[in-house]
């Protein structure tokens, strides 16, 4: 394939080249001489292990070629990949001039430049970008009437390319992510990523956008929580670099998909009551853990996060299907449901429960006392059967995938239904009334 790359830096060069070295004719574009001059003379503008012999390799097979012209680049080009910096404003949003700029350079160019012979253009965003830049800032870009020959569709194709490894992960990527609506760009991209010989996860173009964002936060949550854990465990003379050793090859929970899913608020006999000792012993030590501390408060925000929800539509009958932390289990010690049904309860609301294990007459120990301390007449407010509790209800929230109940929920016709769960089912969220807590 043709393929214009708009901008050569790490992630542009990488690209390029790794681009050519595989059979594709690309032609890169920056402002900067010298960037296109390096490359011109078979050298990368970049620092990378391995990145020089690619280029210095396609270059000598005439496939890769650097220019300053937008309409060089863009000359039968079947792609052009959008590879420029989105650095922060002072202000801490995206700066998106440099996505605008490429952009508006490439649509110029389409007036002189001659269109691929299929008269499809893919313009393919690498840089990371905030969810709706491709359909707010670029797409209208090439709305309306465009030069003869010439049809655009856009999509997002994150990059994940690590400094220091980029060439490594370009050729052995995670995963690869196309966000479109457009059918010919998609297979447009399917072939031109086809020699990395896996499957392409097709997705909606805001999706795409946030992936990237979402991996870069999960890592930058991964080191602050070994260093955090590394400060108060070296005040005990712990060697926080063996715990931390041993705790990756745990791949059921730590190192899994496990609690990676979006949904409710944790709860249990166990994290609650561990992330407090945690911080506990960091104040004993004098140290500081904030991000451990901020789970805490970030668990508080979504249990009242999903009462507001409630309370702001003014529907007063509420049926909750579960009470327990998690599904197949009694344990009622500082759950998020109950903490939800006793804020109900104070705000007045006609509160109903169906939970298909929870019995009060059989919890003892501290489970039952908890439950005594949240909610002392229970028993008047949990129903024998979903159909019991969901009788009248305006207001559904569910965190139990019980068959029974979700039978039940999917036949009845209340106003609202909030999914706490996540992962109840086709019939549930084809509801008219169906609403995600965080979807």
């Amino acid at each position: 394939m043709k393929v214009a790359v708009f901008g050569l830096g790490y992630v542009g060069t990488v690209t390029a080249a790794g681009l050519a070295s595989r059979g594709h004719h690309v032609v890169g574009v920056d402002v900067d001489t010298m960037k296109v001059d390096a490359i011109a003379s078979g050298r990368s503008p970049v620092v990378e292990p391995g990145i020089d012999e690619l280029v210095r390799d396609a270059v000598a097979a005439g496939r890769l070629q650097a220019t300053t012209d937008a309409r060089l680049a863009v000359e039968g080009a079947d792609v052009s990949l959008v590879c420029v910096g989105t650095p922060s404003s002072p202000r801490g949003d995206t700066d998106l001039t440099y996505i605008s700029r490429a952009v508006t350079d490439l649509r110029e160019a389409m007036e002189v430049a001659r269109p691929p012979a299929s008269g499809m253009h893919s313009v393919v965003v690498r840089s990371t970008v905030p969810p709706g830049t491709v359909a707010g800032v670029v797409a209208p870009v090439f709305d309306g009437e465009l030069p003869d020959g010439w049809e655009v569709g856009t999509a997002m194709c994150p990059e994940f390319l690590r400094e220091g490894c980029g060439v490594e992960d370009f050729f052995a990527p995670p995963f690869v992510v196309v966000g479109t609506a457009d059918t010919r760009t998609r297979a447009a991209m399917s072939e031109l990523f086809a020699f990395l010989g896996i499957e392409i996860h097709h997705v909606d173009v805001a999706s795409a956008e946030a992936l990237k964002y979402a991996c870069n936060a999960f890592h930058a949550v991964k080191v602050t929580f070994a260093n955090e854990m590394g400060r108060v465990f070296a005040a005990h003379g712990v060697d926080s670099r063996r715990v931390m050793e041993i705790f990756c090859e745990d791949r059921k929970l730590n190192i899994a998909p496990s609690y990676l899913r979006p949904g409710f608020a944790f709860g249990g006999s166990c994290l609650p009551k561990d992330l407090r000792s945690l911080q506990s012993l960091a104040r004993v030590s004098g140290v500081e853990i904030p991000m451990v501390g901020s789970a805490m408060v970030s668990n508080e925000i979504a249990v009242r996060a999903v009462v507001d929800r409630v309370l702001q539509t003014g529907l007063r009958s509420v049926c909750m299907l579960g009470l327990s932390f998690k599904m197949d289990t009694d344990d009622l010690r500082e759950s998020p449901n109950l903490e939800v049904a006793e804020r109900f309860v104070g705000k007045g609301l006609d509160v109903r429960i169906y939970d298909p294990i929870v019995n009060p007459d059989k919890l003892v120990g501290a489970n039952l006392r908890h439950l005594q301390s949240k909610l002392a007449h229970v028993n008047r407010l949990l129903a024998q059967t979903p159909e019991e509790a969901l009788e009248g209800a305006e207001v559904v929230l569910v965190s139990s995938s019980d068959p029974a109940a979700l039978r039940a929920l999917a036949a009845s016709r209340p106003a609202l239904v909030i999914d706490l769960h996540g992962r109840l089912g086709a019939d549930v969220e084809a509801l008219e009334s169906y609403e995600g807590v965080a979807w």
